[in-house]
């Protein structure tokens, strides 16, 4: 083991672009088979947001390993053309579609199993009539032009209420209480996704995600970066969940497993518990900055309990010393970010 690897598969540190699409990329033994059992092509929808390129290049590259003939097909408005380049240069068939035009939606070619990444939700408050759009009405005529598929529905935590945060996080099999129009539509979307996943005998799981993080972008940069730059941490939402970016997308492909004509529903989230207040603090010994705060933390939080997901398909590869570690260096040596804050620390839903 050389002194810059902490195994033969994670770095001690990443210190460009290209080592971290690397890292966030590289599929499992255990994802290459659960995707040699794959039978036709798959359509990503949406693959053009934030976690789509990173998903659709490690399923490319998981087929690859398994050595199948499967086609990935990644469908998106691809307004960045830099974007659609780097997911076509490694190997994913791309299309450029508004989904929400129903004349472009009926010539997407047909894919035995979908993974569908679109949603709205910054602006969501400002534009609740796209919100509901995007994330109810275009769900059903997905679901009806690729019917018979499998189908792997991204959903949110945000559809469950706060909890208690010396309770832990909500179950699948809790109540569903979602805050504001964005929550609200999300378990719309869940829901007309069920419904026409029965009427057309496609099969389903929903994912329902909080919160993925990478070193451009996440709840742990947020953090970070505030402590960097002297800001004072807000601590409205004291406590949350978090999982490495390429971990969420490893599970979200394995979920095509799932799938099931009475809707499989899985959380997919870290084991922790993080705490605002005590990430800063180590945040601040990593910088040598003394951090301030904002707020004084709330008895509750939107948490999620993922221990199915991890009963399944195992604990994340990349635990949350790691995600801290890496993000303090990026921060530091100034790696690039989308500088797109994720405003977690709402607490009236509105986004």
């Amino acid at each position: 083991m050389t002194q810059n690897v902490v195994s033969d598969r994670l770095p001690l540190l990443i210190e460009d672009e290209q080592t971290l699409d690397d890292v966030l990329t590289r599929p499992t033994p255990e994802l290459v088979e659960a995707v040699s059992r794959i039978v036709g092509d798959v359509a990503i929808l949406g693959v053009g947001g934030k976690m789509g390129p990173t998903l659709a290049i490690l399923l490319r590259r998981a087929i690859e390993e398994a050595g199948t003939r499967t086609q990935v097909i990644g469908v998106s408005r691809f307004t960045r053309g830099q974007l659609r380049t780097q997911i076509e240069e490694a190997g994913v068939h791309t299309i450029s579609c508004d989904l929400l035009d129903p004349d472009q939606l009926a010539i997407l070619p047909h894919a035995q199993s979908v993974i569908y990444m679109v949603g709205m939700k910054f602006g969501s408050t400002e534009q609740a009539e796209l919100t509901w759009a995007m994330n109810t009405y275009l769900p059903g005529m997905v679901t009806r032009h690729f019917a018979g598929a499998r189908i792997v529905a991204l959903s949110t935590g945000n559809v469950y209420p706060l909890m208690p945060v010396r309770h832990g996080g909500c179950r699948e099999t809790g109540l569903v209480g979602p805050v504001g129009e964005y929550a609200q539509s999300c378990l719309g979307r869940e829901r007309i996704f069920s419904y026409w996943s029965q009427k057309t005998a496609s099969p389903l799981a929903l994912v329902r995600l909080n919160y993925a993080v990478e070193l451009r972008y996440g709840v742990v940069l947020d953090v970070a970066r505030q402590v960097y730059d002297r800001q004072p941490v807000d601590l409205a939402m004291g406590s949350f969940n978090c999982i490495w970016q390429g971990d969420a997308c490893s599970a979200i492909i394995r979920a095509l497993d799932l799938a099931d004509i009475c809707p499989a529903i899985m959380n997919l989230t870290g084991p922790e518990t993080v705490s605002v207040r005590r990430l800063a603090e180590r945040f601040g010994r990593l910088f040598g900055v003394e951090p301030t705060f904002a707020s004084e933390e709330q008895e509750t939080a939107l948490l999620s309990d993922a221990s199915q997901c991890h009963a399944r398909f195992g604990y994340p590869r990349v635990p949350l010393d790691q995600i801290v570690e890496w993000t303090a260096h990026w921060v530091r040596t100034g790696g690039a970010t989308l500088d797109k804050p994720t405003h977690f620390q709402a607490r009236d839903g509105r986004f």
